[in-house]
């Protein structure tokens, strides 16, 4: 079965906090290493303000690393920048001058972001900033649902179940968000929520998209 990422060769992901990459298409990175593609993933704040109490400050950003040394991203590919969480409305300009410099440096084809209506403040911020970095290139928004009032999916990357489980331990790197014992950071909702979305294209499973641009 052919994909339209498949077509591309270098793919990136841009994530407001460490985790919301895997959480929001860590099925589709794990295909998309599969399939040769060349994958980076930028994530630009560490939260280390949510953390549990007592917690190390660089806590997520180790795991951040070994969640995507799990997935398969190549050193190179993990970038992390220390913006804090919850205020990078503050910093706009700066994450812009970041975007455009991780275009000139990896030149992606293809490129991954929050969906347009995810209402938390951070990542409104990167979407926005995104689309300005990003407007002539495929672009494509990821689905976090505790964030959104309301998702408008029209691209189904489809999964087999080896893509679910690599996306599932990547996020059990995550051992302070375990902790926390947030309601989507579960393997019963990671497959059910991918069992949901191939049930909408008649696939097995499936992680779903909004399409703001595509450039083929």
């Amino acid at each position: 079965m052919t994909n339209l990422l498949d077509d591309v060769a270098r793919v990136l992901i841009l994530a407001p906090h460490t985790d919301d990459a895997e959480l929001g298409c860590g099925g589709t990175i794990a295909r998309l290493l599969e399939g040769g593609v060349e994958v980076s993933v930028a994530a630009f704040s560490t939260a280390e303000e949510s953390l549990p109490a007592g917690s190390p400050a660089c806590r997520t950003r180790c795991e951040f690393t070994r969640a995507m040394g799990l997935l398969g991203v190549k050193e190179e590919g993990t970038l992390v920048y220390q913006y804090p969480v919850r205020r990078l409305s503050y910093h706009r300009q700066e994450v812009l001058e970041e975007l455009v410099q991780l275009r000139r440096r990896l030149q992606p084809e293809a490129v991954l972001v929050p969906a347009s209506t995810d209402v938390h403040q951070d990542h409104q911020v990167l979407h926005a900033e995104s689309v300005r970095a990003f407007k002539d290139l495929t672009l494509w928004g990821y689905e976090l649902p505790w964030n959104h009032i309301s998702f408008s999916a029209q691209a189904f990357v489809v999964l087999d179940e080896r893509h679910v489980e690599s996306k599932w331990k990547a996020l059990e790197a995550y051992e302070s968000q375990l902790e926390l014992q947030r309601s989507y950071f579960s393997r019963d909702f990671v497959f059910g929520l991918a069992k949901v979305r191939g049930t909408q294209v008649r696939a097995a499973y499936a992680e779903a998209f909004e399409v703001m641009r595509v450039k083929w």
